[in-house]
C-alpha cells in the first residue's frame, strides 16, 4: 500500500506560477498510476492530469494542457504538477491520486488511493 503526501500549495497572483510536490512511501511507487486531481469551492472534484507507472508517458485533460505538466521523478518516490498562468479559476484543494493498475487516466472513478490535498488559492 502506497501512502501519499502533497506540498507546495499557497497563494498566488494571477499569471503566476506553482510547482506541488506529492511524496509516495510504503510500496513501490514507480509501478504506480499517478495522478493530480483537484476540487474548486462548491464543484465536484476533477481530473487534471495523470502519467503511467511504465512508460512515463503524460495525459491531460485537453483544456488543461499546455499550462500545466505533471513529471515524476521514480528515484525520489515524487511527483510533481507544474502549474503557469494560473486564473482565478484555478482556485482549488489539489490532491495527488496513486492506481496500482488497469489504464491511467485522469478519472477520479479509477483511483482509490489518495492524498490529503494542498491549497491552490489564486488571486486578481
Amino acid at each position: 500500500q502506497v501512502q501519499l503526501a502533497e506540498s507546495g500549495g499557497g497563494s498566488v497572483q494571477a499569471g503566476g506560477s506553482l510547482r506541488l510536490s506529492c511524496a509516495a512511501s510504503g510500496d513501490s511507487f514507480s509501478s504506480y498510476c499517478m495522478g493530480w486531481f483537484r476540487q474548486a469551492p462548491g464543484k465536484a472534484r476533477e481530473g487534471l492530469a495523470v502519467i503511467s507507472p511504465s512508460s512515463g508517458l503524460p495525459t491531460y485533460v485537453a483544456w488543461l494542457k499546455g499550462r500545466f505538466t505533471i513529471p515524476r521523478d521514480n528515484a525520489k518516490n515524487t511527483l510533481y504538477l507544474e502549474m503557469r498562468s494560473l486564473q482565478r479559476e484555478d482556485t482549488a484543494t489539489c490532491c495527488g491520486a496513486a492506481r496500482g493498475g488497469g489504464r491511467c487516466a485522469p478519472v477520479v472513478g479509477d483511483f482509490g488511493t489518495w492524498g490529503q490535498g494542498t491549497q491552490i488559492t489564486v488571486a486578481a
